[in-house]
């Protein structure tokens, strides 16, 4: 039987911290996001990072919406989960591992590269292993370890791009605005309209990592996500727009080509010597270090959520002392090893399946957001994204997303060669039931000829799925709508691994149970033979403690009870249920 967590906790990070682990990955965006707009942009690569600046403000009220109605983590996945059907949201979940894991090794392969540049013995992809196993092991000893690493970098790196800002503020006034003035004269051979296109595509990888916060939501403390969501739009607004106009200030247009893979070093000679070139190489070796670290809680989290919801096998659950997921961090950490390995520390495919995995999850979640206003309309929530906002900001980063496939097919290619084969494990995961019908459907003919050597092996099989199958769900129930009840049933027989459900309904007097309830529910286990349907009547209150006892009690995982969507005077929030989900 699958061990799931029966009472649902807020973590412990306050602002700083979930700022910090999310921050340091879209804040290391900045070291080659100016360089990108500015060689497609041109001279409007300042007005091309100000959209996205529009775009990502869009998106601060989307995902403050969905989270704040589904307070769990899963980021897309988890807004998909709860209005729609298991299989679509596997669909985000993939696309948001595959966008994690090309973050990981990049990250990690480009900070080695910029500590090479510091010491040139520096062996880079011996390099990039062991700074992937640290931080597995930061991992590993849990959220509150990573945190403080996480803030330490965060500190180090606002203080180096304040810097570097400075210096080079001094050195336009000292110096005027020559070079400026040069670059904004610079013709665009291909005109406005093609050159904002094109720029505004390669800057939307300016704003990666802002979904990383909702994938470990649940370790937050209450009210920190949105002041996270609020403190990355205020960094991302100051930051990008700002150093691609002093790139432009202080570097001719020329010369940017030749240093895109550490224009802020360059920069930072040009402003300010030798001496604030090291410092800002060391900044993008820490940061780009705590992207990986993102990368690392970001995974966890989602995986964690998928394997409690059977997409994965349950081995993944197990926890260390720490109270950590061990196995999902160190399956990761190998995972993102073998990539390394098999492109021999040639990654620019890999930048292919990082580009379109994370807008793809971007749109995906303004998508959820859709669907929760259309199916979900009465699910409290604490603020609502208005429908002309959501309707920008995904069409927004569908353009952005057309636009990198425009601008490198070749990644489009390189991306269906990673996607598939995810989607793959996961559709035969979803699917493992059919599949292993199938193999008992040609076992069984077969052992009409060799009956005593497959014996056995039908009877294993059928042992098997007699116990995924006997995995027993619970649906709260609050009246007799036997229309309501009839879509529970579909939904559990197109969606769950289970043959048993009891339908419970919590009442504080036996008079309150609608007279008709038991006859419907009577007719509905008739209609659906392959479904066992039990009803029982609580006596009690419904809410966290007695979904707690219940849980105990029966021995089912609190995500494998469902109720109907809560109206606006619910008195708990669903964070609170402890992981129940919402099921009509």
């Amino acid at each position: 039987m699958t061990k799931g967590i029966t009472e649902h906790k807020r973590g412990g990070l306050g602002e700083l911290s979930a700022t910090a682990i999310c921050g340091n990955d879209i804040t290391s965006s900045c070291l080659y996001v100016s360089a990108l707009s500015i060689l497609y942009a041109g001279r409007w690569a300042p007005l091309s990072l100000l959209i996205v600046v529009v775009v990502l403000y869009f998106y601060r009220s989307i995902y403050a919406e969905v989270v704040g109605a589904l307070p769990l983590n899963g980021g897309a996945y988890n807004a998909l989960l709860n209005t729609t059907s298991k299989f679509r949201a596997s669909i985000a979940a993939c696309l948001t591992i595959l966008s994690y894991m090309a973050t990981a090794v990049l990250s990690a392969n480009e900070a080695m590269h910029y500590a090479h540049n510091l010491w040139s013995v520096f062996p880079v992809i011996p390099a990039t292993i062991l700074l992937l196993f640290i931080f597995m092991c930061i991992t590993v000893l849990g959220i509150t370890e990573s945190a403080r690493v996480a803030v330490g970098i965060f500190i180090i790196h606002l203080v180096s791009l304040a810097l570097l800002m400075v210096i080079g503020i001094k050195y336009v006034i000292f110096n005027g605005l020559g070079t400026l003035a040069a670059n904004m004269q610079t013709p665009n051979e291909n005109g406005l309209v093609i050159a904002l296109f094109f720029g505004f595509s390669a800057a939307m990888l300016g704003i990666s990592g802002f979904e990383s916060s909702a994938n470990f939501v649940e370790e937050q403390s209450e009210g920190v996500f949105p002041k996270t969501l609020r403190n990355m739009w205020v960094a991302v607004s100051v930051i990008n727009p700002g150093m691609a106009l002093l790139a432009l200030s202080l570097i001719p247009m020329g010369q940017i080509h030749q240093h895109q893979e550490a224009l802020f070093a360059h920069m930072g000679g040009v402003a300010g010597g030798t001496w604030l070139s090291k410092i800002i190489s060391i900044d993008a070796t820490l940061v780009l270090s705590g992207a990986v670290l993102t990368s690392f809680v970001g995974v966890t989290g989602l995986v964690r959520r998928m394997t409690l919801d059977r997409c994965l096998p349950q081995f993944l659950l197990k926890m260390n002392r720490k109270g950590t997921n061990h196995r999902i961090i160190i399956a990761f950490f190998l995972l993102t090893v073998s990539i390394l390995l098999l492109t021999r520390g040639k990654l620019t495919a890999l930048a292919g399946v990082y580009t379109i995995s994370f807008l793809a999850v971007m749109a995906l979640f303004g998508l959820g957001n859709i669907l929760l206003k259309v199916k979900r309309a009465s699910l409290p929530r604490p603020s609502r994204a208005a429908w002309p906002v959501v309707l920008a900001g995904i069409s927004a980063v569908i353009v952005g997303l057309l636009g990198n496939i425009i601008m490198s097919p070749a990644y489009w290619v390189v991306f269906l060669e990673y996607f598939l084969p995810a989607m793959l494990i996961i559709s035969v995961m979803l699917g493992r039931i059919s599949i292993l019908k199938a193999f008992l459907y040609m076992i069984q003919t077969a052992s009409l000829s060799v009956a005593r050597l497959t014996g056995g092996v039908s009877k294993s099989i059928v042992a098997r799925i007699d116990e995924i199958n006997s995995q027993q769900i619970v649906f709260f129930t609050r009246g007799d709508n036997i229309a309501n009840l009839n879509n529970v049933m579909l939904y559990v027989k197109n969606n769950e691994h289970t043959n048993r459900i009891k339908v419970v309904i919590v009442v504080k007097d036996d008079s309150e149970v609608p007279p008709n309830l038991e006859k419907d529910l009577e007719m509905l286990d008739q209609a659906y033979p392959a479904i066992d349907i039990e009803f029982l009547v609580v006596k009690g209150d419904f809410g966290p403690k007695l979904i707690r006892d219940l849980s105990k009690k029966w021995s089912i995982p609190t995500n494998l009870m469902f109720i109907g969507s809560p109206g606006d005077h619910f008195l708990y929030g669903l964070a609170d249920l402890g992981g129940v989900r919402l099921i009509i």
